[in-house]
């Protein structure tokens, strides 16, 4: 017996009360539960519990189940009430060890999806899984990835550094399973299975690696399209909302571009089915690009009247815009707009080059595979120029007509409209003008609009929005462009005119000179112009002055900046970007605007700085003038 006021013995934690208390719900694997002599203290009932937390104990064949001891698996059914957190806490963990228990035993192999794969569940999987039966790596919830919600790797700047996801560096005290959005060729089961990226190079495996984003991006874009046009294009509620016209202006063929991408990812994952280890799919690119893919030159054509059309409904039509809100917010379309789901094959179609391009780079430039690869990367990137070019030629001309209406000429008429003539930039400026009085000078400013196309100036004086006087034109050879020192309106020719001075500071001083060398009627002229923003001041300098210089700039001394917000260009002289395209930068403005070189097909325009982040890693910008160059140097656009 212990003495009055002893410590009381220490007792080993194992065996404390609250251990025992605890123990008896703690959560072992089976086999151990199972395997426990029975002379260690513990009673069946304890034992039983243990397993119950696992799995119910099955009757041994021929018992009746009503024959059940009191206090056995039946009521001990209790203690798997909390399911879900049963399962989020074994999830992953092997609790059965027998083979032939699997069929039977719903919680012996627990799954807890991540996060991100939840965001990607939407109930129409199992009609799209129907539509394109047969896909087999493609089956399941884990791909439904729409194409807004993919990244092709291939577009990542800094793809070519590892094929392989990086491991997330965990601590070891925490433990989850991370699933990543979308599978890599290094992660489907079967090559796992069998070893073969460890039996292959390591440029071998980045190929392999390219080829399976081709395909498994293009199955990630027919989802996206078979959304598209079952839920907008087919919807009997919007269509009500709407004539045919705008409905044809919104949706133009894109059912037969579905098809066209249909059948391509359809030969594409017969090839992989066929073997798993795809020796090519340039064939497969090239033929498609060449006939297959016609339906992408229409639909693209369309793209100025598809947009025009969604502006206009949105803004005078509200049963439309009510409509079209209540479909974007079903689950099925996650909450994404209609238009990220119209601008879809604007953007896969301009991929095409570049994902390609990366398998060009993986590929041996000694083999046959590589003349192949080529061949197929021409034949996209002439399919990009001929959806550009009749995207472009639509828009070209439908504002030619515009315009034309809306001139009024003043003075020898000059004809406008012509198939080989586009409108470069337009909008207002301040012009000063000396006027010469009796006895001294005095300068004036006025407002003058400026249309300025390829090959023409056409100056005009505002009436209206849709109104415009001309009053003087001249080609755009005999125009003669010059900055102003130091921006001042000191550099007028009425520098001692006090009202010149005000009026400059306070509405455009920035400023530049205009020489007409020959207008309309064969006379020199000269103005002094003002823009409003710094920014402006450049852009019209560059735009009028045609930037000879800038085509033999050494692109290789050229900043470069990746996109990282998508920009659709708003006036003529501006360039619509795309996340995570490269632009070289000719130009950078204080006021925050850019102006660059698309790296995928040349075209220059202006942008927000706030778009882009700045590239400094030199590998990357070597590696990036390197596609440049095989890009720019297929004869065509792209």
């Amino acid at each position: 017996p212990a003495e009055p006021g002893a410590e009381p013995p220490a007792l080993p934690s194992t065996h404390s009360p609250a251990a025992r208390r605890a123990g008896s719900q703690q959560l072992i694997p089976r086999s151990l539960a199972e395997s426990r002599p029975a002379g260690r203290g513990q009673g069946p009932e304890r034992g039983l519990k243990v397993r119950s937390l696992v799995e119910t104990p099955r009757p041994p064949p021929g018992s009746d189940p009503e024959d059940e001891p009191e206090g056995g698996p039946g009521a001990l059914r209790r203690g798997l009430r909390s399911t879900s957190y049963r399962r989020a806490v074994v999830s992953g963990v092997d609790l059965d060890g027998s083979a032939n228990c699997k069929k039977k035993n719903r919680m012996s192999q627990p799954i807890l999806k991540a996060v991100v794969e939840d965001k990607e569940k939407f109930s129409s999987l199992g009609r799209i899984k129907k539509m394109l039966r047969g896909q087999g790596t493609f089956d399941g919830e884990e791909n439904a990835v729409l194409y807004q919600n993919y990244k092709e790797k291939a577009l990542d700047i800094d793809s070519d550094e590892d094929s392989e996801p990086q491991e997330q560096k965990l601590d070891d005290k925490v433990v989850f399973h991370y699933k990543p959005l979308r599978s890599t060729w290094s992660q489907l089961s079967v090559v796992k299975k069998n070893g073969l990226s460890e039996g292959i190079s390591q440029e071998e495996r980045k190929r392999q690696e390219a080829i399976f984003e081709v395909i498994s991006s293009e199955h990630s874009y027919l989802l996206s399209l078979e959304i598209l046009i079952r839920m907008f294009k087919n919807s009997r509620e919007l269509s009500l909302t709407m004539t045919k016209t705008e409905s044809h202006h919104l949706f133009s063929n894109i059912t037969d571009v579905y098809e066209a991408s249909k059948k391509f990812f359809e030969e594409l994952e017969a090839r992989h089915q066929n073997n798993i280890f795809i020796d090519d799919i340039s064939d497969i690119v090239a033929r498609h690009a060449g006939c297959t893919f016609d339906p992408y030159v229409k639909y693209c054509s369309n793209e100025v009247y598809q947009q025009r059309t969604l502006q206009r409904l949105l803004a005078t039509n509200p049963a439309f815009k009510e409509a079209l809100s209540r479909i974007e917010s079903h689950e099925d379309c996650r909450n994404l707009p209609m238009i990220s789901f119209l601008i879809l094959p604007m953007q896969r179609v301009t991929r095409l080059p570049l994902l390609m391009d990366t398998i060009c780079q993986k590929t041996p430039k000694d083999s046959a595979k590589y003349e192949n690869c080529k061949q197929a990367l021409k034949e996209v990137s002439k399919l990009v120029r001929l959806c550009n070019e009749g995207a472009r030629k639509m828009e070209r001309t439908e504002m030619m007509y515009t315009i034309n209406s809306q001139l009024e000429f003043k003075i020898k008429p000059f004809p406008l409209v012509s198939s080989s003539r586009w409108l470069v930039k337009r909008g207002e400026l301040t012009a000063y003008v000396e006027d010469a009085g009796l006895f001294s000078k005095r300068t004036s400013k006025q407002q003058v609009y400026f249309f300025l196309f390829n090959d023409v100036l056409i100056i005009t004086k505002k009436k209206s929005e849709e109104s415009y006087n001309v009053t003087e034109y001249s080609l755009r050879e005999q125009l003669l462009v010059l900055p102003c020192a130091g921006e001042e309106p000191s550099c007028s020719p009425a520098k001692n005119a006090a009202g010149m001075l005000h009026a400059g500071r306070a509405s455009a001083s920035h400023l530049f000179r205009l020489v007409l060398l020959s207008n309309h009627a064969g006379d020199r002229g000269e103005m002094l112009l003002g823009a409003e923003t710094q920014s402006d001041r450049a852009r019209w300098i560059t735009a009028l002055g045609q930037d000879g210089d800038g085509h033999h700039t050494d692109r290789t001394t050229l900043a470069q900046v990746e996109i990282i917000r998508t920009y659709t260009a708003k006036q003529a002289d501006e360039l619509s970007l795309q996340v995570a395209d490269v632009v070289l930068v000719y130009q950078k403005v204080n006021d925050g605007w850019y102006e660059g070189e698309r790296l995928r097909d040349g075209q220059r325009g202006w942008f927000p700085s706030e778009c882009a982040r700045a590239i400094t890693c030199r590998a990357t910008l070597d590696k990036n003038m390197e596609r440049m160059g095989r890009l720019l140097g297929l004869e065509t656009n792209v």
